[in-house]
């Protein structure tokens, strides 16, 4: 098999591929150029979209090209796919705030730089809104739509779900945008590949049946495992929602955490999927005597350092073992974690417990609050809360002059006071 391929075999990645020992041959004999899409539903992808990217972090190593292709025309629709109910329309002006953010989201993991190291391919970002925005809907049905089955289309999963709790006309064409996104990668780009998660292959294989019906050229689909957490969680979910890759809606200590805490058996998976890590390395982790911990850290800090920079993952690391009893317990140690600041005078005059965990990442409404309290998991600086009506005060603080917020065992938040 292809070196690049293997890569993705051994490292965990590959679910299925449409002709994978024809795919292996061609990625033998020239680089490839295959691409990835992401729709441009947010301001924020979350990790469990990040795995096709790192798949194309390691075939840019072996020197093939990929093209990014953020979905500024798919997203004014919203794909069906895993999907039980119709996406939220989004604005225009949305659309494009959230493809800006997406491309340096995603910059993080693949080299878009105009002059990549030697060996690697070139990056490149594409806007399907460039073809799609512009179509005339007449000349399309005549062009692509006559390709497409109807009967066929309903046969693939991601619309057979859809028909139970009703799908939409506009979501009925999602596959033949993607199709044609195909079709046009090819006639403009030379694409010959598309890879995305499992649940994409109907799209990718209807892509790849348009152009062998208009271009009679064979090009082929490679997707990847669905992530899911060995507790059965959809990966990419915490405590606090959606593990999001901007620091604004989901903090990098936070996100630390997130990696620092999978269970124990999710661990190597993991590092073969989410850091460039060499093989052997990783199966150092697995020797006899190893504790698991030490992965679960290497884990974490490699993971938030691709996402949010070494520095970061360095604050993250040692606020981290400053509140879990590592090394480091000096105030600079908590510097990576989740803060706000307060006045002196705010504190003294005192601040109702549910409003200040409110104010926090830990507790989103006082009632949330609340329920914190009452279930005994509400600590401020080293006090358990069980009072709902308690009110922080000076008396509070700990030896650092700070607010040490904590919610169960291991979430935290630091309330500066100024």
């Amino acid at each position: 098999m292809n070196e690049a391929l293997q890569t993705l075999m051994d490292r965990g990645f590959i679910k299925a591929c449409t002709d994978i020992d024809a795919l292996s041959d061609l990625m033998d004999k020239e680089k490839v150029k295959f691409y990835v899409g992401v729709d441009p539903t947010g301001k924020s992808l979350h990790v469990g979209h990040m795995v096709p990217f790192f798949a194309m972090h390691h075939l840019q190593l072996a020197g093939h090209n990929p093209i990014a292709l953020v979905g500024g025309g798919t997203a004014m629709i919203g794909d069906p796919s895993g999907k039980t109910d119709m996406r939220k329309m989004l604005t225009p002006e949305q659309v494009r705030e959230n493809c800006v953010s997406i491309k340096d989201q995603l910059g993080t993991v693949v080299d878009f730089s105009e002059n990549p190291e030697k060996g690697m391919g070139k990056a490149v970002m594409l806007n399907n809104a460039d073809w799609l925005s512009s179509l005339n809907y007449i000349d399309f049905l005549r062009e692509i739509g006559r390709h497409f089955s109807v009967n066929r289309m309903l046969t693939f999963e991601s619309y057979k779900q859809r028909l139970e709790r009703g799908l939409s006309f506009i979501e009925f064409n999602y596959q033949l945008l993607q199709s044609f996104d195909f079709l046009t990668l090819y006639r403009n780009e030379g694409c010959r590949l598309q890879i995305g998660g499992d649940d994409q292959w109907g799209n990718i294989v209807s892509g790849i049946e348009l152009i062998r019906k208009t271009e009679g050229a064979e090009c082929y689909g490679l997707t990847f495992n669905l992530i899911t957490r060995s507790d059965g969680h959809k990966m990419g979910k915490s405590e606090k929602g959606a593990v999001f890759l901007d620091p604004e809606m989901f903090s990098a200590y936070d996100f630390y955490q997130y990696w620092r805490n999978v269970n124990d058996a999710d661990v190597i998976r993991f590092l073969k999927l989410f850091t460039f890590l060499p093989l052997a390395e990783i199966a150092s982790y697995e020797k006899e005597g190893v504790n698991i911990n030490d992965a679960k850290e290497r884990l974490a800090y490699e993971q938030t350092r691709i996402i949010h920079g070494e520095q970061e993952a360095e604050k993250a690391r040692a606020a981290a073992s400053a509140m879990f009893g590592g090394t480091g317990h000096g105030i600079e140690s908590r510097e990576g974690m989740p803060s706000h600041e307060i006045t002196r005078s705010e504190l003294e005059k005192g601040i109702g417990v549910l409003d200040l965990f409110a104010s926090t990442d830990l507790a989103a409404t006082n009632s949330d609050a609340r329920r914190l309290v009452a279930g005994g998991g509400a600590w401020v600086s080293d006090k358990k809360i069980e009072d709902p009506k308690a009110l922080i005060d000076s008396s509070y603080l700990d030896e650092h002059g700070e607010l040490l917020l904590r919610a169960g065992k291991k979430r935290y938040y630091r309330i500066v006071v100024k």
